[in-house]
């Protein structure tokens, strides 16, 4: 081979340097981890039923995590998510309680979520308040609100229907929460990926005054990330409160760490301008993978948060790189 030639086709080394890892660090890690539990925890981690239930646990984390990947590209945060699970799930018990008609449970709870959704855009947008304060204001909000409502105490959801629909039921011989995590995300990867409104929230993230001048209304933007990140949370409540049949003030309350670290680790940028759904589907699966592997191994609740919280922060290593590096 020439000289000429060697020097236009880089050797396999050279190519690898150039390939940005951090894009593949989910990937990586899935497998990763996959082997590692695999090889320490055969004789419990490889079964059907424990495989199922990783990923019918992944359910509500990926339909969260999908809302979350539309508001962190915009260059926001949403705080209250967790809360906005508890609140949404006891307002659809209640109200089920009280009518016995499932549709009107399941868009009250649904209802509740845009609504402080609705608030959070309105207070970033034009009272112009850095969404991290606003957020964490009606997290604490929204649980008090939560622990109010029933006071303390948790409500049964007897429906056969409502619990079929979110949680209990299967479709087809396949569980339907993994159908909700298949809506969620192709829905979520349509309108991030081939539809104009993604374009947009993207655009706000990467440069907010370019696209206002471009035309995009940017407050609009913001105000629908944040309507429909509740809304996803919301949808979480509804899955919570049918897979267990009852709700209570304290559902969601450890998942707001858990949805950052499988959206983040996912791929999508804390800093905005860079979304990935599909990254945020393998993120939740990873994260569910964890727990369950740390429980099989014997480790505690107290253990598994700091295993969540190192990924974190390696996620956000990777994710600053990235910003840095672009």
């Amino acid at each position: 081979m020439s000289p000429t030639i060697a020097a236009e086709n880089p050797g396999m080394l050279a190519r690898v340097k150039r390939v940005n890892w951090s894009n593949y660090v989910v990937y990586i890690g899935f497998v990763v981890v996959f082997l590692f539990f695999a090889i320490t925890q055969t004789q419990y981690f490889l079964t059907g039923t424990n495989l199922f239930n990783i990923v019918i646990q992944a359910a509500p984390i990926t339909v969260m995590a999908i809302g979350v990947v539309f508001v962190l590209s915009t260059g926001e945060i949403d705080l209250s998510i967790g809360s906005v699970v508890a609140l949404s799930a006891l307002t659809a018990a209640v109200v089920l309680q009280t009518t016995d008609l499932w549709w009107l449970a399941a868009l009250a709870g649904l209802a509740s979520g845009a609504v402080i959704g609705l608030v959070n855009g309105v207070f970033v947008t034009w009272v112009r308040l850095p969404s991290f304060l606003v957020t964490l204001a009606t997290m604490g909000l929204v649980a008090g609100l939560a622990r109010q409502l029933t006071e303390l105490q948790s409500v049964p959801v007897t429906d056969k229907v409502f619990v079929f629909l979110f949680g209990g039921g299967n479709l087809l011989g396949v569980p339907i929460m993994i159908w909700w995590t298949a809506v969620a995300v192709l829905v979520g990867w349509h309108l991030l990926r081939q539809r104009r409104y993604g374009a947009h929230v993207l655009a706000v993230g990467d440069n907010a005054s370019a696209a206002r001048v471009s035309g995009i209304r940017v407050n609009r933007v913001r105000l629908m990330v944040f309507v429909g990140s509740a809304m996803t949370a919301a949808l979480a409540g509804l899955l919570y409160a049918g897979r267990l049949q009852g709700a209570r003030y304290t559902l969601g309350e450890s998942d707001l760490m858990t949805v950052i670290a499988a959206v983040i680790v996912g791929g999508t940028s804390m800093f905005g301008g860079k979304g990935a759904v599909i990254g945020a589907l393998i993120g939740s699966l990873l994260m569910s993978m964890i727990n369950n592997g740390l429980i099989l191994a014997g480790l505690n609740v107290s253990q598994q948060m700091i295993v969540r919280g190192i990924i974190i922060l390696v996620a956000v290593s990777f994710s600053l790189r990235g910003k840095k590096s672009s």
